[in-house]
């Protein structure tokens, strides 16, 4: 009987979450799924960081806002030559050309002559047709962000309801084994008895010792993974690990219901993520495209010169309208453009594919749904059965009529059975969800 058990316990422990070590922090808290998927979307690393992405976009976009408002400068310079060119150009600037200054032996051998220089400088862009679509695929990019914030937040409701669903599994193993453990010490004490009054063989004790400690080590383990499941909670939450949360035994499972839409939606998050990358795409092909066209720009500048530091002697302006315009710039251009294409076309074949993906995953998970609601028939119909079996064996057994491993072997048998169904209903409820993951719309 030891072997039986234990293959048969193995089998059981299998199925569920490998153990780690337990948290020294034993501290309880009731947490409802609500509670967990509204802490976590406000407190996740995940989604700050995806909302920090869609910040840094938004800073990127208003780089562009160039496209339109001026620039202004300001410049403070204070020079000295003996430049024979510069040092009449200097004074010529400070408007401060004397007759003497003509004389060829001042204007070939000029002693250092010095210049301070005040200047305001203002660009103001006119028509640059390249940047202006540069902007929109800046605008494009900020879209892309809310959409895979959006896709974050999906992703991290579900991850938080299929944990919390394993927390109610952990609770519903720990049910089965304290039953399992009941059982098994009944037995147990009930065959201490009859040994000690010489009615059964010592092996048959020994047997049901084996079984007993064997449920309460894995009563144990089951126990520590419901400290597992709490702090994969607490880590999803942003939260402390250490904390033991206790939760409604099947209500709120019961509230995520599966989509009945079997086709995956065009405007789900990241499909619309992927459609936004690929007309950020398509604009930023477009400002190199017009990188062609001519480009007109204003300019201005106002400025004193004066020979002395903190001077403001001679003031000047300059203001001008510059058309320019790259007419051939090797095959660099052209090149850009042509890897851009590829770009684009990439995006397209990848956003294809992933609505492909997609819609086998939903395929395959409304098969998994079918057969997870016909599995936990059959389970309900194996434990109703594995229970009246127990019953009848522990009748035969406290009459005599069986020895003590067939009630052991019934005992395991009955608790495999309840943990397979534990096990089922999981399954559907975390089917529900990822086909609730699949199907999401886009709230844009």
């Amino acid at each position: 009987m030891s072997k039986v058990s234990v293959f048969s316990w193995s089998i059981i422990l299998a199925l569920f979450t490998a153990t780690v070590s337990h948290a020294q922090d034993t501290a309880t808290r009731k947490l409802t799924l609500t509670e967990a998927i509204a802490a976590t979307l406000s407190n996740n690393k995940s989604a700050r960081i995806a909302k920090l992405d869609e910040g840094i976009a938004q800073a990127n976009y208003r780089q562009t806002d160039a496209v339109f408002l001026p620039q202004v400068g300001f410049s403070y310079t204070a020079m000295t030559t003996n430049d024979p060119l510069n040092a009449f150009g200097y004074k010529l600037e400070q408007r401060s050309i004397t007759p003497n200054d003509f004389n060829p032996a001042l204007l070939n051998h000029p002693s250092g002559t010095s210049d301070v220089i005040t200047k305001l400088e203002v660009q103001q862009p006119l028509l640059n047709a390249d940047m202006l679509y540069a902007r929109k695929g800046a605008g494009k990019q900020v879209e892309v962000y809310q959409y895979r914030g959006q896709r974050t937040n999906e992703y991290l409701t579900f991850e938080v309801q299929k944990a919390w669903l394993q927390l109610q599994l952990a609770y519903k193993a720990v049910d089965v084994l304290q039953e399992a453990q009941k059982t098994a010490w009944s037995v147990y004490k009930f065959t201490d008895d009859h040994y000690r009054q010489g009615l059964i063989q010592k092996s048959d004790l020994l047997n049901a010792n084996v079984h007993l400690t064997a449920v309460e080590s894995n009563l144990a383990k089951a126990k520590s993974n419901i400290s597992n499941a709490s702090d994969y909670l607490s880590v999803l939450m942003g939260a402390k690990t250490g904390v033991i949360y206790t939760i409604d035994a099947q209500t709120e499972a019961d509230q995520i219901m599966a989509d009945t839409m079997q086709r995956i939606p065009d405007n789900r998050a990241d499909f619309m993520a992927m459609q936004k990358a690929i007309d950020a795409s398509a604009m930023m092909l477009k400002s190199n495209q017009m990188s062609y066209l001519p480009k007109l720009n204003a300019f201005g500048n106002y400025q004193y010169n004066d020979s002395r530091l903190a001077g403001f002697g001679a003031n000047s302006y300059l203001a001008g309208i510059q058309l320019s315009w790259d007419i051939f710039k090797g095959n660099a251009r052209k090149s850009k453009i042509d890897a851009q294409k590829l770009e684009r076309d990439k995006l397209t074949e990848q956003l294809a594919q992933q609505k492909q993906q997609g819609q086998m995953e939903l395929n395959k998970a409304f098969r998994d749904l079918s057969d997870s609601r016909a599995e936990i028939l059959r389970d309900r119909a194996a434990v109703d059965q594995a229970a009246e079996s127990m019953r009848i064996l522990q009748n035969r057994y406290q009459q005599g009529l069986i020895n003590t491993t067939d009630v052991l072997m019934a005992d395991t048998q009955l608790s495999q059975q309840k943990f397979t169904l534990a096990q089922a209903e999981f399954s559907l409820a975390v089917t529900k969800a990822y086909i609730q993951l699949l199907t999401s719309s886009s709230s844009k």
